[in-house]
């Protein structure tokens, strides 16, 4: 098993639906195309911000074929897997390990049963075992969501586990988790809010919903802290963040296309039953995108 060299910006690419709630396959090489083009380092397909949680097993493996073919070799790809059981998150890395993907980004269970501290463990080293692909853990189930002391055990138990994508918006579990873990564990940030405070921690990179909202910006925030440009990354970060305070909420996917939208990229509707961005939303994105200069 081959570990990936990942590291800076991995953008969460969202799904786009049409009317019928079918995936629009022919939309998703214009996003891919636009996320390399304003300068990504990586694509990570299926995840929360494109509603993975919605996607069938085989419709979830024509996105991630279809995503690859579209990267071209440009950036890795990283196959996210949201489900309910080992079984499961097996068979679908399963399907997708020869589609060209690097890794898989697999969230602890999501439904209302948490696992003990062992199950856990089983169920990552049985994901990383049977798919022989290595495994990024997706820290986001707030009812299963796991500690910065089992994740690094994980890290160190599993050799297939190689790394976090830590998500919460608690900077002391964020700051716990990277001086808690080995050199060579990757710790990608999540905490769409406070990206610029996770870099100077240490992570090595991002995969967040608001990459896929401004890309750009959102590698030059990445750049300027590499290049400890601080006045660059801190008015980068303020601007950043008052797109992420236009855009989240409990349809963060949908604000995420809205915002896509207006800058030309078709990124189609939500899959119902989340519903498209209202009035006082969509006037709050457009407004964070042109202090962005993005519109």
């Amino acid at each position: 098993m081959i570990k990936p060299n990942l590291t800076g910006v991995i953008v969460p690419a969202t799904t786009p639906f049409n009317a019928d709630g079918e995936i629009d396959y022919a939309a998703v090489p214009l996003q891919i195309d636009w996320l390399i083009n304003n300068g990504v380092h990586g694509i990570a397909v299926g995840g929360s911000t494109g509603e993975g949680h919605t996607l069938g097993p085989n419709e979830h493996l024509q996105l991630v074929e279809t995503t690859v073919a579209a990267a071209d070799g440009r950036v890795p790809v990283i196959a996210g897997i949201i489900t309910d059981s080992t079984r499961e998150a097996i068979r679908r890395g399963r399907l997708v390990k020869d589609s060209g993907v690097v890794a898989l980004q697999v969230t602890p269970v999501h439904y209302l049963f948490k696992p003990t501290e062992e199950a856990t463990i089983e169920h990552f080293r049985s994901v990383t075992q049977e798919t022989q692909m290595p495994v990024i853990i997706y820290n986001v189930v707030p009812w299963s969501y796991i500690e910065p002391e089992l994740l690094c055990r994980l890290m160190q138990e599993v050799p297939g586990v190689i790394g976090v994508k830590q998500s919460a918006g608690d900077m002391k579990l964020f700051a716990d988790l990277m001086i808690m873990a080995n050199p060579g564990d990757l710790i990608f940030s999540a905490v769409d809010a406070l990206l610029y405070s996770c870099y100077a921690l240490g992570a090595h990179g991002a995969i967040a919903a608001i990459l896929a909202a401004a890309p750009g910006p959102s590698v030059a925030l990445w750049q300027a802290t590499v290049a400890r440009e601080s006045d660059k990354a801190l008015d980068l970060h303020q601007r950043l963040l008052r797109l992420w305070n236009a855009i989240n909420g409990d349809n963060l996917p949908a604000c995420t296309k809205y915002a896509q939208t207006l800058q030309q990229i078709p990124a189609g509707l939500p899959r119902k039953p989340m519903t498209v961005p209202q009035p006082s939303q969509q006037a709050a994105i457009r407004s964070a995108l042109e202090e962005l200069h993005l519109i």
